[in-house]
């Protein structure tokens, strides 16, 4: 599978104000992200999550080492229109992103500063908002609709640029539950029906669980790298991390601490009953 994200020993430092010192973040980060893959990356504040996010889009440069995007060096100036065509960006606030009065014509903001043709734009609007299930609110003013709605509106307008790519920095943050649902499961679709490529920064272990990768930073480090099931398993090392599994995950190591011999590999709720049920049964 082609390498969607190569970042190589990356260092970065923001720099300090007046005389007070900069801030490291980064001093030899290392990884790879493959296309068409659903990767979430956790880790506490601080930690570099959001930092990392904005290396891909180049919002931010590397002080050292290098970031490519789909072959291309984030460093290079007459690259990084094609890099932020290829990434699209998804923050935490969709009021941040949403610029026109009414849906449809903000989703088609994107495709009309890349110099799309009127009639492509239009076919673009109404399938990135179909994608994202908002076509039937495509006349509405987007302030009258709920913080997921705005959200599904604010990746629509992402999709409309055809990226290869979508980084998605904490956007479930200013959500309810069912808000963070309906935006964890528009990017699992569009993930898995569209192979569009997704970075997901999160702090929420149960939309972590949704990605095919789970990536933990700490302190500017790489922790811990594997399946949802190979992270989350590791309970000890997340709670070293201050961090917590899944509660479906902390419930069965909580009942192994009484002596039982429970996995720690169920990650969805209806396979975690059916497991105790099984458990109890015994």
């Amino acid at each position: 599978m082609p390498t969607a994200i190569s970042v190589e020993n990356l260092s970065y430092t923001y720099p300090g104000v007046e005389d007070t010192p900069g801030v490291t973040v980064f001093t030899d980060l290392n990884l790879t992200i493959k296309e068409g893959s659903f990767v979430a990356v956790l880790g506490g504040n601080g930690c570099g999550k959001s930092t990392l996010a904005k290396h891909f889009n180049t919002i931010l440069l590397p002080c050292g080492g290098t970031v490519h995007v789909c072959g291309m060096d984030t460093s290079d100036p007459d690259r990084q229109l094609s890099i932020r065509r290829n990434v699209g960006m998804v923050f935490q606030n969709p009021d941040n992103q949403i610029v026109a009065n009414v849906v449809e014509e903000d989703v088609a903001f994107g495709p009309e500063n890349l110099g799309i043709a009127s009639p492509a734009i239009r076919q673009r609007v109404d399938v990135a908002l179909k994608q994202v299930g908002m076509y039937d609110y495509r006349g509405h003013a987007p302030h009258l609709l709920s913080g997921g709605q705005k959200q599904r509106v604010a990746i629509a307008g992402v999709i409309a640029m055809e990226p290869k790519c979508i980084v998605l920095d904490e956007p479930t943050a200013m959500l309810d539950p069912k808000g963070r649902r309906e935006v964890v499961d528009t990017v699992s679709r569009l993930n898995r029906e569209k192979g569009i490529t997704v970075v997901l920064i999160t702090h929420h272990m149960d939309e972590a669980a949704k990605a095919q990768r789970v990536i933990v930073l700490h302190e500017g480090k790489v922790e811990l790298d594997g399946t949802p099931q190979e992270v989350f398993s590791q309970v000890e090392k997340l709670h070293d991390l201050r961090l917590a599994a899944p509660e479906t995950v902390e419930l069965c190591w909580e009942l192994n601490k009484e002596g039982n011999s429970l996995p720690l590999t169920q990650l969805d709720p209806k396979e975690c009953a059916q497991t105790l049920f099984a458990f109890l049964q015994e």
